[in-house]
């Protein structure tokens, strides 16, 4: 009988079709497998597109599906983790929370106290009562707000978490969360995931590429991203020949 998972997963990443990311789908995917993650979730902002997209191709590349969203509330953003239908923006973050929920999903208050990213007020946080905290957001400046994040999830009693917060595939896996699954990783669902966030059967890793992977993580995203765009711009150079051919024939 097999023993449990430890599930290496980014729980914060923004695919293009986020306003402010840059990567498709099929090249985060692909990078993710590449540097081991078990995971990634696509959490974009207020569409959840790509990432039931992200969820439903995983298994291609050995990875666990797991849909999301960044959701921006009146309150400050929430990371909805594990839905497959996107609550409406801009109710108060109480209300999406519990619609989170009712959704099968977990909710996740990302870079709380950070007011120039959405992240919720901690007066206002203290009414409120969500699944887990993210304690450690590697796109942060400083290590200031991942402290005060800590400090609070501590005290409080809420799980914590960590994620990347990638906008762009260098980034990708720089900080994610051991989660514990009573499984083998080909049996685990997204929902399995969800249950293991709640009940706080998680460890957070941070700076991933500088610990892990350091240089060669880098390289091998910059090289990556880099194969990804000729091969777009050869696509797109061929669709175009193929076009000024085809609309050739009648004249001929």
């Amino acid at each position: 009988m097999s023993g449990p998972t430890n599930l290496e997963v980014d729980l914060h990443v923004h695919s293009e079709a986020s306003y402010d990311g840059h990567e498709p789908v099929e090249l985060i995917l692909e990078h993710a497998a590449d540097i081991d993650l078990d995971a990634v979730v696509i959490t974009d902002h207020d569409v959840i597109g790509a990432s039931l997209e992200a969820a439903e191709r995983a298994r291609e590349y050995g990875l666990v599906g797991i849909p999301g969203a960044e959701i921006s509330t009146a309150h400050g953003h929430l990371l909805g983790i594990g839905i497959e239908e996107l609550p409406e923006r801009g109710r108060p973050m109480g209300e999406t929370i519990e619609e989170v929920r009712e959704l099968g999903g977990v909710a996740v208050v990302p870079h709380p106290f950070q007011r120039t990213r959405h992240g919720i007020r901690k007066r206002r946080l203290k009414r409120l009562d969500p699944d887990a905290i993210e304690t450690f957001n590697a796109w942060l400046f400083t290590g200031y707000r991942n402290r005060r994040a800590r400090r609070y999830a501590r005290r409080y009693g809420y799980p914590s978490v960590g994620g990347s917060d990638a906008h762009s595939l260098l980034t990708v896996g720089r900080a994610y969360t051991e989660i514990r699954v009573d499984q083998p990783i080909p049996d685990i669902e997204s929902d399995d995931v969800v249950a293991a966030i709640r009940s706080g059967d998680t460890a957070i890793q941070g700076q991933r590429a500088s610990l892990k992977r350091s240089t060669g993580h880098y390289a091998k995203a910059a090289g990556r991203k880099t194969a990804w765009g000729a091969k777009t711009a050869a696509k797109k150079s061929s669709n175009g020949a193929q076009w000024a051919v085809t609309t050739a024939i009648p004249f001929l």
